[in-house]
């Protein structure tokens, strides 16, 4: 055995269970990021794991490191969303099926819509990435706009506020009735388009009265 060959055979087995840990942090902290929001900590994801807080920290130094790893490539996947979207046959269609599919998302993901929604959270690839998107629903909405289809007052900027708007049913209403947020969602739409003839069915019901008293229960100001 030569000099050279001792390190090889002790750094491969450690190289490799740092490659574990790394994976396991992340899959730890999709878990609790998307149930709790960005407000868990790097302790919080470390007691999911199993592992020391150490082991955490030195993989990924602060909250914002760990959130670059696991988002940018999510950001990527929404920005093909909006690639698919105008190569989609009507404008409206496509403007629609955009915010569709990015709210189901945000819904089942509350770290992407949290780090979608906020340039508080993440690095250079997550800016990298939520720049590349924008000029991409810039496109998707003057598609819509120039078919008639879509009212010419609005603009892509607003896309964020509707998101905004829908992630606070789907925060507030998730325990109650999943899926409601996608009758807010037709509702706005509906005001939306251009073309106020055309009246699309709401996709979910409303809320009877006991729910609604629920979901109120759950709703505290931000302060």
């Amino acid at each position: 055995m030569t000099r050279d060959t001792v390190p090889v055979a002790t750094v491969r087995p450690l190289r490799r269970d740092a490659e574990l840990n790394r994976r396991k942090i992340i899959a730890s902290a999709r878990d609790v990021f998307s149930e709790r929001g960005f407000g868990a900590t790097l302790d919080d994801i470390a007691h999911h794991a199993g592992l020391g807080v150490g082991t955490v920290y030195r993989r990924f130094p602060s909250k914002e490191h760990l959130v670059e790893a696991m988002f940018a490539d999510r950001l990527d996947e929404i920005g093909a969303l909006a690639e698919q979207a105008l190569t989609e046959g009507d404008p409206w269609d496509a403007f629609a099926n955009l915010l569709l599919r990015t709210a189901a998302l945000h819904a089942d993901d509350r770290g992407l819509r949290e780090v979608m929604l906020s340039n508080n959270f993440g690095r250079e690839r997550v800016a990298e990435s939520k720049a590349r998107l924008i000029p991409l629903a810039m496109k998707v909405v003057q598609r819509a706009k120039d078919s008639g289809q879509l009212r010419a007052d609005f603009e892509a900027t607003d896309i964020a506020i509707i998101h905004m708007m829908i992630g606070s049913v789907i925060e507030y209403t998730q325990d109650v009735r999943p899926e409601l947020w996608r009758r807010y969602l037709g509702v706005l739409l509906d005001g939306l388009r251009a073309d106020r003839c055309h009246e699309a069915e709401l996709p979910r019901k409303a809320l009877d009265v006991q729910s609604l008293e629920t979901v109120m229960c759950t709703w505290q100001p931000h302060h």
